[in-house]
């Protein structure tokens, strides 16, 4: 019966690769990824399968971690976009909780099927999938979405995972294995149990960071939201309060032409029209970028900046939220840094136009001397720091949403954010 044992052990190894590749996020594509890690670990199944049979499954357990840990964890490692903490953690939790299963079932079918193997692998065979499916359904998305959202706070997490990996191995195999040791059950069931809540304790924390980025999130958005609003609401109120005063300009340019001032009503008549061109100042046919850079306009005015505009849209539809977010924050940016410059080399543009599927957009300022920022790199350093890089991870979020991505690098003492994304042109 000891087939139904290393046939058992095989479908742990082979389950686990699942799990992993589940939660962990790939720096290639899928195929690639599934290759890499299918012909990397089927190696492992076949080298680990001949140790098997060469060895037996008591000298195996002692050396699992040198010939299938060590060596799969170099593998994904290679393979992951993520290194450092978010690796270790990820790792760490697809096999020790693969190993916690080999485990319990492994204790079961000593005490309750008399170490013929058929409980361990009926269990197994039942169990693996279930895991599967449970980390697939209720873990997968939230977990990603962390690896994305959250950047620091990782080491903590990762640290308990790796003792409790190392402990699970100690208690289980060392100095044999725990079926040959019926004095240290009662541990290794705590060690088991308690496991259970720590990694209760993991998941109820992170998952806690992440309702706390979407509230953030949120806010943010309904922030930029309400200053939209404020700034259309803001340019419709001096267009309405500039219609209520034409009454009193007709009025004033009827007492000048009555009293023959004709030069002085030519004159009058200057300055109603260049406040009426301030006032109905139009960037672009869409209202609500229109609005922003209306706002933004005006505040880049009041720093004395010199600000160009090269808008290539017209009044197709746009993702205006997702625009919005972009263009806003991008300005903001673009405020906070000119503020630290003097007044005569505050210089910032705008540049919007499609090229094929994909509207570009690029925003360019000048910045300080001393700010060098590679392409790649995405600064993250506030307000109140020295540097540039508030926003930056909104618009980011906001360009991926779209198919799109950004990049943001220095020039020649300029500050360039590139956004592409992607949106159906007019026909």
């Amino acid at each position: 019966m000891e087939i139904l044992r290393d046939l058992s052990i095989f479908w742990a190894m082979f389950h686990v690769i699942f799990v992993f590749i589940m939660l962990f996020r790939s720096r290639y594509a899928k195929k690639k990824t599934l290759l890499l890690a299918g012909s990397g670990m089927g190696l492992l199944m076949v080298a680990n399968g001949v140790a098997l049979i060469w060895f037996g499954i008591d000298v195996l357990g002692k050396i699992f971690l040198f010939t299938c840990s060590v060596p799969s964890f170099i593998l994904f490692y290679v393979m992951s976009a993520d290194k450092r903490f978010r690796f270790l953690l990820t790792f760490c939790l697809a096999d020790t909780s693969c190993l916690w299963i080999m485990a319990v079932t492994n204790l079961l079918d000593f005490y309750l099927g008399g170490g013929q193997y058929v409980i361990m692998f009926i269990s197994r065979l039942v169990a693996y999938p279930i895991m599967e499916y449970c980390v697939y359904r209720f873990l997968r998305k939230p977990y990603l979405e962390l690896q994305d959202a959250v950047e620091k706070g990782w080491g903590i997490f990762a640290g308990m995972t790796i003792i409790y990996y190392i402990l699970l191995v100690v208690v289980v195999q060392y100095p044999v294995n725990i079926i040959y040791r019926p004095e240290d059950t009662l541990l290794c069931i705590l060690v088991l149990v308690l496991m259970v809540f720590n990694y209760g304790t993991i998941f109820s924390s992170l998952y806690r960071q992440l309702l706390l980025y979407q509230k953030q999130q949120s806010e943010r958005t309904l922030r930029e939201e309400k200053n939209m609003l404020e700034a259309r609401l803001e340019n419709q109120e001096k267009i309405r309060r500039m219609k209520h005063d034409m009454k009193g300009h007709a009025i004033t340019l009827w007492g000048l032409l009555a009293a023959g001032k004709t030069q002085e009503s030519l004159k009058y008549l200057e300055g109603v029209k260049s406040e009426m061109e301030m006032l109905s100042e139009q960037f672009c046919a869409n209202p609500y970028i229109n609005a922003i850079f209306t706002h933004y306009s005006q505040k880049l005015k009041e720093l004395q900046a010199e600000f160009l505009l090269d808008i290539q849209v017209g009044d197709e539809e746009l993702p205006y939220m997702e625009l919005c977010q972009i263009l806003a924050n991008g300005l903001e940016n673009v405020c906070d840094m000119l503020k630290k410059l003097a007044p005569d080399k505050r210089e910032a543009s705008v540049q919007m136009k499609y090229n094929r599927d994909y509207l570009i957009i690029r925003i360019r300022n000048r910045c300080a001397e001393n700010l060098n920022i590679k392409k790649g790199e995405i600064p993250t350093t506030s307000k109140k720091e020295k540097g540039h890089g508030f926003g930056l991870r909104t618009i980011q979020e906001a360009s991926k949403k779209l198919s799109g991505d950004m990049v943001c690098y220095t020039e020649k003492e300029n500050f360039v954010l590139d956004v592409m994304m992607q949106v159906k042109q007019p026909l």
